[in-house]
């Protein structure tokens, strides 16, 4: 429990206080590609499209959009809009944001994401022709907010430190490792927030920030690092409201295939059976998360809930081990090693699941390292089993390109399983140059069936998204990103 502190200094009537767990690398919309500056960069520059609840692309600064052929998209821009230091935008800024991209003005990660963008025209100020190279179906998602953000004409790399967009929120300052503080555009043409000032505090410790909360000091938090338990404990304080929902961030299990144990895929579906994900959700993340089926979660237009499933069953996984040719001596069929992080839930998580591991014969060797020591570990394949987490990634199936093709062996991708099925990756093909979303659909329903037989990943389960804030914050709507939209439309009561 925690002691019952009170607030030294009243909160400020006309500043809401985030907290947040790092600060963002890089305000450019251009370059930064952490989750931080993804989120805040959201609030202060505005996209050509938006993502609703479906996880569908919707208009944005385009108010419509037209596809006359495969390789053509025509953006008609909403009218009226101007920057914040007052310039209007027009389809010169469009262009300009892509071509610093794609011609090197700007350096940036990025920049690999509209390598299909062959020219872009500019007929008049309002409307925006894109010519691609080739089809490209994920071309419209890399268009919007999270992706991607409108800069004015000419911005360089000064834009890193003071960011100039057209969103409802203007930038004030940042200092790294402390806070972002930005200010109501009151001249917003999606109309104004009702919040004067947002202050981003940036809180690394989980305890601090529930303290922080319970004296009063920060006014809010979304999907902290903090345990579980110690939210349940924050939904008794009655000065606190904890919200939940279904989230996008997935937890997964992937193997090594070039491992001589795992590449045998009744190895792979073994495990997957003599897992119970159950009781993990319910004692260790205190139901805080869902099932997984999928990479892609259920929000996802692209879902495809008729999958093969591995639900508990300790005696399949045996006949398939038994039949893969591990026979149990001395209680133990194989050792198999699993590199993780030293996160605390994660070292929870491999505790139970070498238990049930055990259950069936499977005597699981765990090796826990700093993250930078462990994800480069995982990038260069000296891994037999790792656990991570998708964040934002998973929710355009695009992640199937990414993380399954055969095309995608690290360096060129993530598909650290080193997965190779030439039928998938023709599906996926197909799926990415087809610009009919319904066809897209039946490509992608394919391609999870397929992902479930072989099982390159076991998908363990959605984290929930969990916003804790204070009362006097209202109107907050959570969505299945995680995302900081509901900024734009909280108030901060006068009592």
């Amino acid at each position: 429990m925690f002691p019952l502190l009170s607030c030294s200094h009243p909160p400020d009537p006309n500043t809401l206080v985030m907290i947040i767990e790092s600060s963002p690398t890089d305000l450019d919309p251009r370059v930064g590609i952490d989750g931080q500056s993804e989120r805040i960069d959201e609030l202060i520059f505005d996209a050509l499209l938006t993502r609703d609840n479906h996880l569908s692309v919707q208009p944005g600064l385009a108010e419509k959009w037209e596809i006359p052929d495969a390789l053509t998209y025509i953006f008609h821009l909403h009218r009226g809009v101007t920057f914040h230091d007052g310039q209007r935008l027009t389809s010169r800024d469009v262009k300009w944001t892509f071509d610093s991209l794609i011609q090197g003005k700007v350096r940036s990660t990025k920049a690999s994401t509209y390598r299909f963008v062959d020219r872009i025209e500019t007929p008049d100020a309002d409307t925006v022709v894109v010519h691609l190279k080739e089809p490209s179906s994920t071309f419209l998602w890399n268009l919007s907010e999270g992706a991607i953000g409108i800069v004015p004409y000419g911005s360089g790399d000064k834009m890193t430190r003071h960011p100039i967009g057209s969103g409802p929120f203007k930038f004030v300052s940042a200092e790294t490792d402390k806070e972002v503080i930005l200010e109501r555009n009151s001249a917003y043409w999606g109309g104004p927030p009702h919040l004067a000032r947002v202050r981003f505090s940036v809180v690394p410790d989980a305890t601090t920030q529930a303290l922080e909360l319970r004296k009063g000091s920060a006014d809010l938090t979304i999907n902290s690092p903090m345990p579980p338990d110690t939210v349940i404990t924050l939904e008794r304080d009655p000065s606190l409201v904890v919200q939940r929902g279904p989230g996008t961030r997935l937890a997964y299990l992937a193997f090594n295939l070039r491992d001589p144990i795992l590449k045998d895929v009744r190895v792979r579906q073994a495990i997957a059976y003599a897992l119970d994900r159950q009781p993990m959700i319910e004692y260790l993340w205190r139901g805080q998360a869902q099932p997984a089926h999928s990479v892609l979660p259920r929000q996802s237009w692209a879902y495809n809930e008729d999958v093969p499933r591995y639900d508990y069953d300790p005696d399949k996984a045996r006949q398939l081990l038994d039949a893969a040719g591990y026979p149990t001596v001395n209680g133990v069929r194989f050792h198999v090693t699993m590199k993780t992080s030293t996160d605390e839930n994660t070292r929870l998580m491999v505790a139970v699941m070498q238990q049930q591991l055990r259950g069936v014969g499977i005597a699981l060797d765990i090796r826990s390292f700093e993250f930078a020591t462990f994800f480069s570990d995982v990038t260069h394949g000296a891994f037999q089993l790792y656990g991570l987490r998708w964040i934002g990634g998973n929710e355009d199936p695009d992640i199937f390109e990414y993380a399954f093709h055969s095309s995608k062996f690290p360096p060129n991708g993530a598909n650290r399983s080193f997965y190779s099925n030439a039928h998938l990756d023709a599906l996926i093909d197909q799926a990415r140059r087809e610009t009919d979303q319904n066809v897209r659909k039946q490509h992608y329903a394919q391609v999870q069936r397929i992902l479930a037989d072989d099982l390159p990943y076991i998908n363990l389960w959605f984290l929930d998204n969990v916003l804790i804030h204070t009362k006097r914050v209202r109107q907050v709507a959570l969505n299945p990103s995680g995302n900081y939209d509901f900024l734009k439309t909280a108030e901060i009561s006068s009592q």
